[in-house]
């Protein structure tokens, strides 16, 4: 090859394998006056890397020119678009005019707009090639990631990477063959009675049809197939969305997320019907249409005045009642017998002095509850009700069930379910508005011994601890609870068939809705985490509940509404939204867009919101659909009340998971109470306490309500401890003057002296005598 001045331009391995890379094929030139570009190609078609040169001709080579065709832009969304802009246009200055004039100003508007709507564009017309049907878009992204393995293998050279590259490459491999065949058995299936079988074989295989052999296929790749290489695992199972319904578009076999397994046909409505054929057989297609609804105007609250205004100690025991204070004391003296062999002997009006103490600790803010009761920050309004060791051992000993009666009961809340029962029961008879907000609330706890009971969601002010969900109303008045617990969360509610298919937000929203009062009157308000297109029409239809809540876009009923990038072309306030079986799907851009699904409210009237404007520097007019303002307006009932209990929140960090659910209650009690209190102050035109005031006039009202005082004999008057100097103060020898008290004190430096005199500065008893003399030893280093 040298002695005829042929030079290699390959100079890289391409052949590569764990143990060897070695340099088999080459292309030689002896054109070394241009230019010659060489190299590799990544690819696994065969274990020789492909390689390619490149040189640098002489005569410059004409390129081909390309097919360009001109055509109108007209796509679904343009048409519906122009129908908007028709609707919205003012055509008063075509009336005022003569015949002819009106004519043509009428035509220049129709052309303008149609223009906007429909430009002109160009087109290049590339050659058609040969096309591949059974080719998904999650095939072509799962060849992608193939070929990101072949490179990553290239690059590390190491027996885990082939291992990986291989399994994913032989399992795409099976998956494209099921593919083939399941296309060209379709095309069969569907061209059975077509006279012209060339017809239905255009488009077949011939490889996979001569001697296929029947298979029950499972699964395709799903669309993501680079996020998880456990999406290609020997599992075959498919994991589908319940709320997935494909758009028309996908029932024609464009779907990344194809079921090649025949399923039960479902229930149609009025505007839905089951998919004739196809991979997607039996499925629910779901008609849209670019209409809007009919809104539902939920009625006005109103509420009987009452007589008077109660005290806030009345308010709260409304909810935190008599009952839960014995039962509290009685199962905190059986607990307590079970632990040490003796009750701790404590009784209900006990437990309201300690419920008060607790009420005063999250008003009054100390770093421990030690410095409640320490001499150098007694706090007198908390230390004069109990002593520190008897709080500490209420603490200690306080429970709520019985331990000994669990027998392997699901429920992995038991030893603080009662309480919540018997506060859900209360909770329940507080008069409600007829909408409701249903959203999440954490409990914050960071421990480790209640196990995967502990949550964490990154978006939350708390965001370790125990997750509950509420149903509120617009005032923030909470009515219902329900505590997550995993699995058993619905142990003890009763769900049918169709409910138990539900995701956990559609479970979740329909157990908060059985218990709303006339549920023909109510809207109630949730957020994506919930909000499913299934939901919104099966909660109206089982339980007659209307629904607004923002949607994540994979739960939307597969509504074909604009993309992102469409939507942000047309400037912010654009909108777009399709309807179907009387649920409006909208979609608005802001900030960015928002996806919302809606059966009581429509989308007309427009309204518009202020918004900050970087280009002019002010905030400017936002075109508005009418369900955004009624979502945003009753949405944050949740927000405001667990605003109200992290205002004053009760100290419950403990080694028992379940005190700071304890510590929830106490507070929910008192932020319900207090909205209540507030309502009926604007009932009657009073002016309410606030909440912290009312708060000390609770706990104030515990201490005393319903107490005989004890005898002056055996009242509990607390003995501070004797201060002791500072080292600085005591050993400064400046201004210790003895001085004689008429009563005696026991000596501060020796254990058995007993003094009358004592250190002016340092206020201690000292021994002054000829056989003691501490008082100089004292201030002596």
């Amino acid at each position: 090859m040298y002695s005829n001045s042929l030079y290699p331009t390959i100079t890289r391995p391409t052949r590569i394998t764990t143990h060897s890379a070695t340099l088999i094929d080459n292309i030689f030139t002896n054109v070394w006056d241009r230019k010659v570009h060489s190299g590799l190609v990544i690819n696994d078609t065969s274990d020789h890397l492909p390689v390619f040169a490149t040189i640098q001709s002489c005569t410059r080579i004409k390129k081909d020119t390309t097919t360009v065709k001109i055509t109108r832009h007209k796509t679904q969304n343009a048409i519906n678009s122009f129908k908007e802009d028709l609707l919205r246009q003012d055509w008063n200055k075509v009336y005022v005019k003569g015949a002819n004039e009106a004519n043509e100003s009428f035509l220049e508007i129709v052309a303008e707009l149609y223009e906007k709507n429909c430009p002109l564009v160009k087109k290049i017309v590339k050659p058609k090639y040969a096309e591949k049907p059974w080719i998904t878009k999650g095939i072509l992204k799962a060849c992608k990631k193939k070929n990101s393995l072949y490179k990553e293998f290239l690059r590390k050279r190491t027996t885990e990477a082939e291992q990986k590259y291989k399994t994913y490459k032989n399992k795409l491999t099976k998956i494209m063959r099921h593919s083939k065949m399941d296309h060209n058995s379709n095309l069969l299936e569907d061209n059975k009675n077509n006279i012209n079988p060339l017809t239905a074989c255009s488009t077949m295989d011939a490889k996979s049809f001569y001697g296929a052999r029947q298979r029950t296929l499972l699964a395709l790749v799903p669309e993501h197939p680079e996020d998880s290489d456990a999406d290609l695992s020997d599992n075959d199972d498919l994991i589908e969305d319940p709320d997935y319904h494909p758009t028309p578009a996908e029932v024609a076999g464009d779907s990344p997320f194809e079921s090649l397994e025949e399923e039960a046909p479902s229930t149609s409505s009025s505007t839905t019907q089951p998919s004739p054929s196809g991979p997607n057989k039996g499925k629910e297609i779901i008609i849209w249409k670019h209409e809007d609804i009919e809104g539902f105007e939920a009625p006005v609250s109103r509420f009987e005045s009452p007589e008077a205004v109660q005290t806030p100690f009345q308010y709260f025991k409304r909810l935190f009642t008599d009952e839960m204070i014995k039962h509290i004391g009685h199962h905190t003296n059986l607990y307590s017998a079970q632990e040490l062999g003796d009750p701790i002997k404590t009784s209900p009006e006990e437990i309201q002095d300690f419920l008060a103490i607790l009420l005063f600790m999250g008003v009054f803010t100390f770093p421990s509850l030690e410095d409640y009761w320490r001499y150098e920050s007694r706090f007198d309004v908390i230390a004069d009700i109990m002593p520190k060791k008897r709080f500490q051992l209420l603490r200690r000993y306080i429970h709520f069930n019985d331990n000994h009666q669990w027998n392997q009961s699901p429920d992995r809340f038991y030893k603080i379910r009662p309480l919540f029962n018997m506060l859900r029961e209360q909770c329940l008879l507080i008069p409600s508005t007829y909408k409701h907000s249903v959203d999440e609330v954490m409990v914050a706890y960071k421990g480790t011994r209640a196990g995967s009971l502990c949550q964490y969601i990154a978006n939350k002010p708390d965001k370790w601890g125990f997750k509950m969900f509420c149903r509120a109303s617009s005032s923030g008045i909470i009515h219902d609870l329900l505590m997550y617990q995993g699995a058993s969360t619905f142990f003890n509610v009763v769900l049918s068939e169709q409910q138990q298919t539900l995701l956990l937000g559609a479970k979740v929203v329909t157990t908060l809705c059985k218990t709303i009062a006339q549920p023909r009157l109510s809207v109630v308000f949730c957020d994506n985490y919930f909000t499913s297109f299934n939901l919104v029409r099966d909660l109206h239809t089982l339980l007659g509940v209307k629904c607004i809540g923002t949607v994540r876009p994979n739960r939307i009923g597969g509504a074909p509404l604009m993309t992102d990038k469409e939507l942000m072309k047309r400037g912010r306030g654009a909108c777009d939204y399709m309807s179907a079986d009387g649920v409006v799907a909208d979609k608005w851009f802001d900030n960015k867009c928002v996806n919302l699904l809606s059966n009581a409210c429509g989308i007309m009237p427009f309204s518009t919101v202020k918004r900050w404007s970087k280009e002019s520097k002010a905030k400017i007019a936002v075109p508005c659909p009418s369900l955004i303002p009624a979502y945003n307006e009753h949405m944050g009932g949740i927000d405001l009340s667990d605003m109200l209990v992290h205002l004053y929140k009760t100290p419950a960090k403990s080694r028992r998971w379940y005190f700071p659910l304890f510590g929830y209650i106490l507070d929910l009690c008192i932020a319900n109470s207090w909205l209540v209190y507030k309502r009926d102050c604007g009932l009657l035109n009073e002016k309410p306490l606030c909440l912290k005031r009312f708060r000390l006039a609770v706990a104030h009202s515990l201490i005393k309500v319903n107490n005989s005082p004890p005898p002056e004999n055996q009242k509990y008057t607390p003995r501070p401890s004797r201060p002791k100097p500072q080292p600085d103060v005591r050993y400064d020898n400046m201004g210790h003057w003895p001085l004689h008290s008429d009563k005696r004190g026991r000596c501060n430096l020796c254990p058995k002296g007993v003094s009358r005199w004592k250190c002016q500065k340092c206020n201690v008893f000292l021994c002054l005598s000829a056989n003691q003399e501490c008082f100089a030893a004292y201030h002596q280093k």
